[in-house]
């Protein structure tokens, strides 16, 4: 069978794997929802008393009203769930932390698009729970890498190449979101678009429509078609573009204050000297403390998204609060709340948590617009839309996604011109170098993944003596494990290499002592291992790198241990050289 379906023409080939993800991921969506939905029942409406709000496409009421028995208890239940999915996720597989997708995409450039087995199944559950317990997170992100995994390991059984695997994945990643934001074709185009912030993937489009039709058909034939902010219906008015402009240049400067918050706190917490099992209850606690004050911070908050867009603001917990004033702190609550929960280590995605901040965003906005101008601006729906689309779409750097999920999110065509305005002066206010994905690279050719496609002719041309050599980064035969570990996490590495008396001994591998309690590295290590010497090419090193299938590789020099040479050494150095070339062709 792999033969066979190696052989076959391009589309049959991907129409075949695409419907098959695309089956895994309606039904992946099904689960991970309903356990999410398992999880609230036990923490909110047994614990606390306290109903979720819910938007219409997922069976909502258009009325809500808030009341919680024992309110007391939402940071205890908010900490717990962070707790379980701590030790869940710490100690069986610690890269299901965080928010999934840049996991995949960091799959799809760095490791050819190899996924663990068990990730998906540690993602759903860790993710349900830290989300049902009221987590700031979303569900699209770890749905992703569920159907990422899964594609992973498809072609894996179906004996498809390294190239085809990575398309596999970033398919999955498509059909993940689409399927569970109910928006396959904006979820089959973020696919190929979210793995660059600049560029687009075009082999991914074809099979991701597939996979996404599908895996939308299975999940919405259970939950509803109906979009999951309802229908929205309205006639295209010119004279709100300027308004549209102005609340995509703040989305797209917001944007950029989520990334820096979100990776400023993870950055925290990787340097805090504790246990990675607590972290996230840790931050589960600060986020509960916050619910106290602002509820609708809890959980994905698309039935506040819903009360927003139905511009029912009498709905909101204000606890005595002027609207206005409420409206202008959530945006800012949000990404606090969602950058705590995520960051400290928690289970979730950050597109949900984007959704919620463009649409209080969007509300403001929408306000101050209706009070300035009520004839041109006679409701806040149209702005809690676009705000929340131009807002991600500046965040996530997939502005022609969102503005296609405009059209699946209303059923309407009247609202794209205004969208599109919005989000392409989010996406260019934002600028390149902030993405929630941190994975993403600016283009096709500065990927490892298409390094053999652009960059062999400096590559040959590059010596191993002129890279960036780090002679800290290895692990001695007498190092705990337990020290080894450390050094790979601090260095978002999967092995070391093993040095003794500065003679290169081999390398000791994170599957290798990953869940040991005790022990020297000596216990583990393989011995045996390639390496490159001065003289060598970046090419050369870069093979070797692909064949160990780790980013790094050892430099030795008459039989020394000299250090090691990483992949972003490599790119580094070759973005220099292509500067100094670009440079010179301007002064000629």
């Amino acid at each position: 069978m792999n033969l066979k379906l190696s052989s076959l023409p391009y589309f049959e080939k991907w129409f075949i794997v695409g419907a098959i993800i695309g089956i895994v991921a309606g039904f992946g969506a099904l689960a991970f929802y309903y356990a999410i939905r398992l999880f609230e029942i036990i923490f909110f409406a047994h614990i606390v008393g306290m109903p979720i709000p819910r938007p219409l496409g997922e069976h909502g009421s258009p009325i809500y009203h808030f009341f919680a028995l024992r309110y007391y208890l939402i940071p205890v239940v908010v900490a717990v769930g962070g707790l379980i999915s701590g030790i869940i996720v710490y100690t069986f597989d610690p890269s299901a932390e965080g928010h999934g997708t840049d996991a995949a995409i960091r799959s799809f450039h760095n490791n050819h698009g190899k996924i663990r087995r068990r990730t998906p199944i540690v993602k759903t559950i860790a993710s349900a729970i830290t989300i049902g317990s009221g987590g700031s997170a979303g569900r699209e992100g770890p749905t992703a890498l569920i159907a990422a995994g899964i594609g992973s390991f498809l072609a894996d059984v179906l004996g498809l190449s390294p190239k085809d695997r990575r398309i596999a994945v970033a398919v999955g990643i498509g059909a993940g979101i689409g399927t569970i934001f109910k928006a396959p074709i904006g979820g089959a185009v973020l696919g190929a678009e979210i793995l660059y912030r600049r560029d687009f993937e075009s082999e991914v489009i074809f099979p991701s429509l597939v996979a996404s039709s599908i895996g939308y058909s299975i999940f919405a034939s259970v939950v509803g078609f109906k979009p999951i902010f309802g229908d929205y219906i309205e006639q295209f008015n010119v004279f709100r573009l300027p308004f549209y402009a102005i609340l995509g240049l703040v989305a797209g400067l917001m944007a950029i204050l989520y990334v820096q918050t979100f990776y400023s706190l993870r950055d925290i917490f990787k340097k805090w000297h504790i246990p990675n099992h607590i972290k996230p209850m840790i931050g589960g606690v600060v986020v509960g403390i916050i619910a106290l004050l602002f509820p609708e911070i809890l959980g994905t908050g698309y039935g506040w998204v819903e009360i927003l867009e139905l511009g029912k603001f009498n709905e909101l917990v204000t606890f005595g609060l002027p609207i206005l004033l409420v409206l202008v702190l959530l945006p800012f609550v949000k990404i606090i709340a969602t950058s705590f929960t995520v960051s400290s280590g928690g289970s979730g995605g950050v597109f949900a948590p984007g959704i919620f901040i463009g649409a209080s965003l969007g509300a403001l906005f929408g306000v101050l617009f209706h009070s300035f101008a009520p004839g041109i601006v006679p409701e806040v729906a149209p702005f809690v839309i676009i705000g929340m689309l131009s807002f991600f779409g500046a965040a996530g750097k997939v502005p022609l996604a969102v503005i296609l999920m405009v059209v699946e999110m209303t059923g309407s065509l009247q609202l794209l011109p205004g969208a599109m305005l919005a989000v392409s002066i989010a996406y260019i206010a934002s600028g390149t170098k902030y993405s929630i994905y941190e994975s993403q690279v600016e283009q096709r050719r500065d990927s490892p993944a298409n390094m053999g496609e652009y960059h062999t002719p400096l590559l040959l041309e590059m010596k191993v003596s002129s890279l960036k050599i780090r002679n800290d980064i290895y692990a001695d035969l007498y190092y705990t494990i337990y020290r080894a570990d450390n050094i790979m996490k601090e260095n978002d590495l999967l092995s070391l290499p093993v040095v003794y008396h500065d003679k290169l001994m081999g390398a000791v591998y994170l599957y290798d002592i990953d869940n040991k309690s005790y022990g020297y590295v000596k216990d583990y290590y393989r011995p045996g291992i390639s390496y490159v010497k001065f003289d060598n090419s970046a090419e050369n090193a870069w093979e070797l790198m692909m064949k160990n299938r780790t980013k790094w590789c050892a430099v030795v020099d008459n039989g020394k241990f000299i250090g090691i040479i990483t992949l972003e050494s490599i790119l580094n150095k070759y973005e220099d050289n292509v500067k100094t070339i670009r440079a010179q062709e301007s002064e000629q």
